[in-house]
């Protein structure tokens, strides 16, 4: 299929090529003329990395009205990083259309700049579920009259806690409205949401397991003595060269000590956690981005939203709890069509937990020696 064939106006097109984007992925293929249709509901499940922004993006582009000012439709993301790459987003879709005037709100910046900001003509607002609804407590905004409300990447909105922001919002945007709704996985608080808010008659497409798990992963797993960790994670970051991957931790403490460790022996390395000041956290990202830094040490909560391309690796320093943050966690990786690594540093007691994710994700860990 190419976009031409899904309905995508020609102006968009042009846009896209000029950002290398000149085939469809399978998740854009199965939504753009789904959601092209106008007035449906919507959840499409799809591994993080297959190009959600442009699936619900072109077709909400296709139907927002240039000539009113007021905001037509709401985008809610999981982080201040994913808010902003949407937006952006966005704008480069748009280069050969009319103009469409989107706005990122979230929180980690002065709320009354949003404020000032959000008094010119807006037509969409991509924001985090918590700042938005600050603004609304505040009649900061007005979104009584959009058509339509997208979740992206729903289930870590979720597990970020957001659960009671979404449930207000979704509330006050009650009645003539649409609900497009993105996700890795659907866990039980999600199905919930969707029973709730969502027509009857929604349309669901999933990405199949083989092609959610992306299949330009390798997933690999190291076993040994938890003392030697440190060593075997030296070993294959020297054995990677300067290629450039990110490394999780399953807790705060265990994050701030690897990135020590990895300091004293001279990688360039930086750190992201939970704790961290947003400032802080931005200028990891960008040093992180610009390739100053090679490595990041991190939580699983604070790499929420990272999107970073050409990523070589992935690796589980300590294993997580949840086979979904498996999945968040290696979807890192691989993107847009590369190839990567997913390697797991695991003791004799961990091997069964493997096994579980290999199971529930129809995958194979080869065991590296």
């Amino acid at each position: 299929m190419t976009f031409k064939e899904l309905g995508v106006s020609e102006e968009i097109i042009k846009g896209l090529k000029e950002m290398g984007i000149v085939s469809p992925t399978k998740i854009q293929e199965a939504s753009i003329p789904v959601l092209s249709e106008g007035t449906v509901d919507f959840v499409g499940q799809a591994q993080t990395g297959t190009g959600k922004t442009a699936a619900f993006g072109l077709p909400l582009l296709s139907q927002i009205d240039p000539s009113k000012d007021h905001v037509q439709a709401l985008i809610l993301a999981p982080t201040r990083e994913l808010g902003q790459q949407i937006a952006k987003q966005l704008f480069k879709f748009t280069k050969y259309t009319d103009k469409i005037f989107t706005e990122a709100v979230y929180g980690g910046e002065k709320i009354d700049i949003q404020i000032s900001k959000l008094k010119r003509p807006t037509q969409i607002i991509v924001a985090t579920p918590g700042r938005l609804v600050d603004l609304l407590s505040r009649k900061a905004v007005d979104i009584s009259k959009i058509h339509t409300v997208i979740l992206d990447e729903a289930d870590e909105m979720l597990s970020m806690g957001f659960k009671k922001d979404l449930t207000t919002i979704l509330e006050a945007t009650k009645g003539n409205r649409n609900v497009w709704l993105f996700s890795a996985t659907i866990p039980q608080d999600l199905n919930e949401i969707i029973n709730r808010y969502v027509s009857k008659n929604v349309r669901r497409v999933s990405i199949d397991k083989s092609d959610a798990v992306n299949t330009g992963i390798q997933h690999q797993f190291v076993l040994g003595d938890d003392n030697n960790k440190l060593d075997t994670l030296a070993y294959f970051l020297k054995s990677m060269g300067r290629q450039r991957g990110i490394i999780f931790t399953k807790t705060k403490a265990t994050a701030r000590t690897l990135s020590k460790q990895l300091l004293a022996k001279n990688h360039e390395v930086g750190l992201l956690e939970g704790d961290m000041l947003q400032k802080d956290r931005d200028k990891v990202m960008r040093a992180f981005k610009n390739k100053s830094l090679r490595i990041l040490v991190s939580t699983d909560v604070a790499a929420r939203g990272i999107d970073v391309a050409n990523l070589a690796f992935v690796v589980h320093y300590q294993m997580p709890e949840q086979t979904e943050y498996y999945t968040h966690r290696s979807g890192r990786t691989a993107r847009a069509g590369n190839t990567g690594i997913s390697i797991a540093l695991v003791n004799q007691y961990e091997v069964k937990k493997l096994r579980e994710i290999e199971k529930e994700l129809g995958i194979k860990f080869t065991q590296i020696r």
